[in-house]
């Protein structure tokens, strides 16, 4: 009997730091319809006249200092996470990436050529949002009837609030606020604010009242800004934080458009300028190391901070290969196969 197999999909990373391999990434990932959601001609021109042109030399220059002797700490972290996971599913197991490689097409051929005939695809993103988890699921369906045997797939949907993760996120991260510390700083990935608006089906609650993030609504299983908001007040919770010893900002901003506030960077200068000296930082949008966390905030945000008179900056690692985090997508993994839905109870996903 065919087992079921596992498939882990990140964000990838461009072959190597050299500028003509992360343009290529950069036009990937760019030219996406979820990640910059304007008509096609406009993303063309915006990404290829404009974007392209000046953008991969800085970035080149960016994961130059992050690059590893292993290679991308995306893709060797993930490689990594892959084995421990291998180790303990009964099954064939599986790692894509949306852009770059491994691709997912591959990742679906790899269960195939195993002998499955169906999948468990875990985004790994612990929040829905439209340039994260519903781009996978969308990749994810438009190759699947590219193979010459189509396998049948199940997602996993996002589990910032399963009581698993819960566990494990607080179970890892509670040794690095052992000791004297003034803030903790949540800094997740930032999206445009209309990307939060276009997936409020009422068109007329999220982002309306200040406390729309933490009320339930129909919403709120897409809306990304309240499961940020969430994880950071699940997380303060199950470490008995008190109130005023974290907040919560977002980071990676792009373009000139109104992106989630308020701003990583700035925010930690204004902490230092009001007396934060000890200073944590946490970027739990992200389960592995990578670009953002590694030169974005261990790097430049660090700088910013201790330019502005902070003194301690200490970066939180993200779950990276744990162990325990390995365990912990085999347990929440099964909980894909009650559902069949790409993004929603009737696999619908918003356009």
């Amino acid at each position: 009997m065919a087992k079921t197999g596992l498939i882990l999909i990140n964000l990838g990373s461009p072959d190597s730091p050299k500028t003509p391999d992360v343009r290529r990434y950069l036009d990937e990932f760019l030219m996406d319809e979820r990640v910059i959601d304007v008509n096609v001609l406009l993303r063309n021109l915006l990404v290829r006249g404009i974007i392209l042109n000046t953008r991969p030399k800085k970035s080149a220059e960016a994961y130059s200092k992050v690059w590893t002797d292993e290679g991308s700490p995306l893709i060797v972290t993930s490689q990594k996470l892959t084995e421990a996971v291998r180790s303990l599913w009964d099954g064939p197991v599986a790692l894509g990436m949306r852009y770059g490689n491994p691709s997912i097409s591959h990742a679906l051929e790899e269960i195939r050529q195993a002998g499955a005939d169906e999948a468990i695809v875990v985004p790994l993103y612990p929040h829905y949002s439209m340039s994260s988890y519903e781009t996978v699921v969308a990749k994810v369906l438009e190759d699947l009837p590219q193979m010459a045997d189509p396998i049948k797939v199940h997602f996993l949907q996002p589990f910032y609030d399963h009581p698993v993760y819960r566990n494990v996120l607080a179970e890892v991260t509670k040794p690095y606020l052992d000791g004297e510390w003034d803030h903790l700083l949540f800094s997740f990935h930032g999206v445009p604010v209309r990307h939060i608006e276009k997936r409020d089906p009422s068109d007329c609650y999220c982002l309306k009242t200040e406390d729309c993030c933490f009320t339930d609504h129909p919403a709120t299983p897409m809306c990304y800004r309240a499961q940020c908001r969430r994880t950071a007040r699940f997380l303060a919770e199950d470490l008995g934080l008190a109130e005023d010893k974290w907040s919560v900002a977002f980071q990676s901003r792009l373009g000139n458009d109104p992106w989630l506030e308020p701003a990583t960077e700035p925010t930690t200068e204004k902490l230092a300028e009001e007396g934060i000296r000890s200073l944590k930082l946490i970027c739990p949008a992200f389960v592995a190391d990578c670009l953002e966390t590694i030169e974005e905030i261990d790097m430049e945000v660090r700088e910013t901070f201790i330019e502005a008179g902070g003194k301690k900056f200490d970066m939180i690692p993200c779950l990276n290969a744990d162990p325990r985090w390995a365990q912990a997508i085999v347990d929440m993994a099964p909980d894909a196969l009650q559902r069949h839905a790409a993004a929603g109870s009737d696999g619908v996903i918003p356009q």
